[in-house]
C-alpha cells in the first residue's frame, strides 16, 4: 500500500495522471485566433500531444532493477559567494540554487526562475520526490529579488511555501506566469494581485513580453514556446500553458528552458534572436526515454538545444537536487553531458549547489 502511495505522489509531481479526456475544464483565455489554444486549454505549437505512459511497466522495472540507483559518488555544492551576490553588479552572472532555481543579476536587477526552496518536489508533503541536496543559497541569505520566472505549474517547478515565503520577504516583487497560472496565484498566494495600481502578477502568452527597469537600461522579458505539457492534479492536464524565457538586454541576452523536450521551436529562438550570451538548459530526469522522451531532453540533446539557441554558453540545471524523479542516477546527468561534449565541445558546464558564474557585457 505505502508503494502505491509514494507511486501516486511521485507521478502527480510530474502531472503523469492527468485525467482530461474524462473532464475538460473551462479555458477562460481561450482566443480561437491562436493554434495552440483550446476552450479546455493549450496544445504544443507543433500540434504534438504526450502519449498516455505506460506506468505499469515503468514502475515495474524501477523495483525490479533497484532504480534509479544512489550517485556513484556524492555530489557536493559550495559554500555562497554571499556577499559578491549581494554586492552591485559589475557584470552578468549567475548562481545556482538547485534544479531549476537560478539567481540571475543583471545591471541592478536580481532574476529568480522557477524557485523551490522546499523539501518535497510532492503535492503530498512527506511522500515523493525529496531533496536531495540543500539550496545553494538559503531563502535567508538571497539578496532583494525583483523578479521571479516560471515556466510551467509541475510540483518541482512551482513550489507553493516557496512563492508565499519570497511574497512575504520581498516587497514589490513581481511574478512573470504562463498564461493560466495567474488563477492558481489567485487562489493559493496571499497578496498576489492580478491587475490594477499593485498588480504584482503578470500571465503571458507565448510571444508576449513585458519589460522590467534595470539601472543602465530596460530589460524586457519574453514568454517562448518549447514542447512540454502541465499538470497539477487529476483533472487539469495542460489547463495552463508552459515555456521558455528570455531575458533581452542591450548588452546581454539570457535564456532559461525551463523543462522541455526536443523541438523545433528551439531553431525559431536562436534566428529570431540571433543567440544568445547564456543559456540555463535543462539536462537531467530523462530516464527511461520511453516515458520521458516526450517531456525531458537527455544531455546530448541538451548540446543541440545549445546549437539551435545559439547560445555562447549554457549552464545545465535540472538535476542531482530532487530523489526519484526519473531513473538516471543524480549525478549521471553530468557524465552524459561529458560524454556529449566530447562529440561536439562547447561551453557547457555544470556548477555545484551554490557556485556563482560572472561572465562579461558583450
Amino acid at each position: 500500500m505505502l508503494g502505491t502511495f509514494l507511486a501516486t505522489a511521485l507521478l502527480l509531481s510530474l502531472g503523469w495522471v492527468g485525467a482530461t479526456h474524462f473532464f475538460k475544464p473551462h479555458n477562460p483565455d481561450f482566443n480561437p485566433s491562436k493554434s495552440h489554444h483550446r476552450p479546455h486549454g493549450f496544445v504544443n505549437r507543433d500540434g504534438f500531444v504526450k502519449p498516455a505512459p505506460n506506468i505499469a511497466r515503468w514502475q515495474f522495472e524501477r523495483r525490479r532493477l533497484g532504480l534509479p540507483k544512489p550517485p556513484a559518488a556524492p555530489i557536493v555544492g559550495v559554500s555562497p559567494n554571499v556577499t559578491l551576490i549581494h554586492s552591485p553588479h559589475r557584470s552578468p552572472r549567475l548562481t545556482w540554487v538547485g534544479h531549476s532555481t537560478v539567481l540571475f543579476q543583471l545591471d541592478g536587477v536580481n532574476l529568480l526562475t522557477d524557485p523551490h526552496f522546499g523539501q518535497w518536489a510532492s503535492p503530498i508533503q512527506g511522500m515523493g520526490p525529496k531533496r536531495h541536496q540543500p539550496p545553494g543559497l538559503s531563502l535567508d541569505e538571497l539578496p532583494p529579488i525583483h523578479a521571479v520566472l516560471i515556466s510551467h505549474n509541475h510540483y518541482d517547478h512551482l513550489d507553493e511555501p516557496t512563492i508565499q515565503a519570497l511574497m512575504a520577504r520581498h516587497p514589490g516583487i513581481r511574478f512573470y506566469v504562463p498564461l493560466g497560472v495567474q488563477y492558481w496565484f489567485k487562489h493559493r498566494i496571499k497578496g498576489a494581485v492580478l491587475a490594477g495600481p499593485s498588480q504584482n502578477v503578470w500571465a503571458l502568452d507565448w510571444d508576449d513580453a513585458i519589460t522590467l527597469p534595470a539601472q543602465s537600461a530596460t530589460l524586457s522579458l519574453h514568454f517562448l514556446p518549447v514542447r512540454h505539457w502541465s499538470a497539477r492534479g487529476l483533472f487539469d492536464r495542460n489547463e495552463t500553458l508552459w515555456g521558455s524565457w528570455a531575458v533581452i538586454h542591450p548588452r546581454f541576452r539570457f535564456w532559461f528552458s525551463g523543462d522541455l523536450a526536443y523541438s523545433d521551436d528551439l531553431r525559431t529562438h536562436g534566428t529570431k534572436w540571433g543567440g544568445f550570451d547564456l543559456a540555463a538548459i535543462a539536462i537531467g530526469a530523462y530516464e527511461p526515454r520511453y516515458i520521458m522522451e516526450g517531456s525531458h531532453v537527455n544531455p546530448k540533446e541538451a548540446v543541440q538545444v545549445m546549437r539551435d539557441i545559439r547560445a555562447k554558453s549554457a549552464m545545465g540545471i535540472h538535476w542531482g537536487t530532487f530523489e526519484g524523479l526519473t531513473d538516471e542516477s543524480l549525478d549521471q546527468p553530468p557524465r552524459d553531458l561529458t560524454t556529449a561534449l566530447q562529440q561536439d565541445p562547447r561551453d557547457f558546464r555544470v556548477l555545484a549547489h551554490g557556485q556563482t558564474w560572472e561572465l562579461p557585457y558583450r
